[in-house]
């Protein structure tokens, strides 16, 4: 029987291992290159994509929506290339956003990530079930604008459908995974291919930095900031599944090479778009502006083709992110960072206890979108908001592993060019942060707080373990900035 590496221990599947006084089978650990791929690629591309027309015209103009991509694309590939240094120099590091914080600030710190990313994956799964539910009232209105009655029904059979399939086996899940990507692809180049043909340069010019009325070009290039990185979030997607991966070298390959395709579909579909339609115009679409456009550009049945491919993709993309969602608690429950029960697989070598806690939260947050005014766009912005932390501490870490240089011995030109480059990741989640506002950082503590009391609960189960002093500040930090943004929130100052 072969076996399969991990780091550099060897590891014979499949075992049968004991877990909470149990035996259980554990799946082999292989997702394959294109796998992995087809999961970056897969849960960047959902409904963001869909979307981004209007999105980003809404307080833009064309120049500043082609700075913030230069900006947004030289920042996200430099974590890309973060993601895959530190997969490739650290291997016995699983699951990146935990495992990276941890070894860069200590368990509280990877504590924290990992529950921002966790949050922040069901939340924009939540933005997902309600805009799918949107595209299909296209076909079928008695779902409203994806958040009536008929919708929350309809999304939580979906919901859990998607939870019966994962709990058969990740494989299994990411197989079909790879089948929606491709099949979200294909109406993505149509588009592009009729948006290059409709294409009007004087229409592209008209007001190319923008009205007054949208602000300085500054501003406008803020504006697009959590947008665009609402729409690559995922690029870390196989980092968080380094563990299942059948070869560890692939997990930096996917990355870069899910990036890549990404990108150049987004922009190509974010600027081709303004050639057909001025920014006011875009501004005004109702979302998936994508159906608008291509409207305008084909005819009527453009639409048809946009609300198909929409559908689709936010499939495809709720069963990647449910899969990271699950996996972003399992790894530190295995690591005792968190409740051990969530580290708990099934007989398929599913994460079981961590996927029903994720959709659980999925479930009672969809039915609270019933009496929530809350927008598509302040959900993704608040979903967004919570992953910028665990972006800037895979930054950071990457700079102080470059920095001290420990495993580049002999190799002074390849670590000062992976220190440049984690230098250029770590100001870029900066700038994000800068570029959300006060706003979403104290909503985003609303959501951090809660999260401590689980993981002191979880050190009085380790044998009564403390905080250490560093860690003790960083929660009163944490708590400080809940209880300013919970009074903000009840004297109408804050709102979602």
């Amino acid at each position: 029987m072969a076996t399969h590496l991990q780091g550099s221990q060897p590891i014979v599947p499949p075992a049968v291992q004991p877990v909470a006084g149990s035996l259980r089978k554990v799946e082999p650990k292989r997702l394959s290159l294109s796998l992995l791929i087809a999961l970056v690629v897969g849960s960047m591309i959902g409904s963001g994509i869909f979307s981004l027309p209007q999105n980003m015209a809404a307080s833009a103009g064309a120049g500043a929506i082609l700075i913030g991509w230069l900006i947004t694309g030289v920042g996200m590939l430099s974590l890309a290339l973060v993601y895959q240094t530190l997969s490739n120099r650290q291997p016995a590091l699983d699951n990146g956003v935990f495992a990276y914080a941890r070894a860069l600030g200590g368990e509280y710190l990877s504590f924290n990530s990992a529950w921002g990313y966790w949050i922040s994956a069901w939340i924009g799964n939540v933005s997902y079930l309600v805009i799918l539910f949107a595209a299909l009232s296209y076909f079928f209105p008695v779902f409203g604008e994806g958040n009536n009655k008929a919708a929350i029904a309809g999304a939580s059979v979906v919901l859990w459908a998607l939870h019966w399939m994962i709990l058969r086996g990740l494989r299994t899940a990411a197989r079909a995974n790879a089948l929606t990507t491709v099949a979200k692809i294909v109406p993505l180049l149509l588009f592009i291919g009729l948006v290059i043909a409709a294409f009007q340069r004087e229409t592209f010019t008209v007001d190319f930095w923008g009205s007054p009325a949208l602000g300085s070009t500054l501003d406008q290039v803020k504006s697009t900031m959590l947008v665009t990185v609402w729409v690559f979030i995922g690029i870390e997607g196989a980092n968080v599944f380094s563990a299942r991966a059948a070869e560890r070298a692939n997990v930096g390959r996917a990355t870069v090479i899910g990036f890549v395709i990404t990108l150049l579909l987004l922009i190509s579909v974010s600027l081709l778009s303004l050639g057909v339609l001025k920014q006011p115009e875009l501004a005004a679409l109702k979302n998936p502006s994508m159906a608008g456009v291509l409207q305008a550009a084909a005819g009527p049945w453009g639409a048809v083709l946009i609300s198909i491919g929409l559908i689709v993709s936010v499939g495809g993309a709720l069963l990647a992110w449910t899969l990271l969602a699950a996996e972003s608690v399992f790894t530190p429950a295995k690591e005792k960072v968190m409740p051990v029960s969530l580290g708990v697989e099934n007989t398929q070598g599913a994460p079981a206890n961590a996927l029903w806690l994720t959709n659980g939260c999925i479930q009672l947050f969809l039915l609270l979108t019933l009496y929530s005014s809350a927008t598509y766009l302040a959900l993704i912005s608040l979903a967004t908001s919570m992953i910028l932390l665990p972006y800037l501490f895979s930054g950071l870490y990457a700079l102080k592993l470059t920095w001290k240089g420990d495993t580049y011995a002999g190799h002074r030109g390849l670590q000062l060019r992976d220190m440049a480059i984690a230098a250029v990741a770590t100001l870029y989640c900066m700038w994000l942060l800068y570029a959300a506002g006060p706003k979403y950082m104290l909503l985003s503590a609303l959501l951090y707080a809660p999260g401590s009391l689980i993981y002191l609960g979880t050190l009085r189960a380790r044998q009564g373990q403390a905080l250490s002093g560093p860690e003790t500040g960083l929660l009163i930090i944490i708590w400080a900035a809940a209880a300013y943004a919970g009074w903000m929130l009840w004297s109408g100052t804050l709102t979602l």
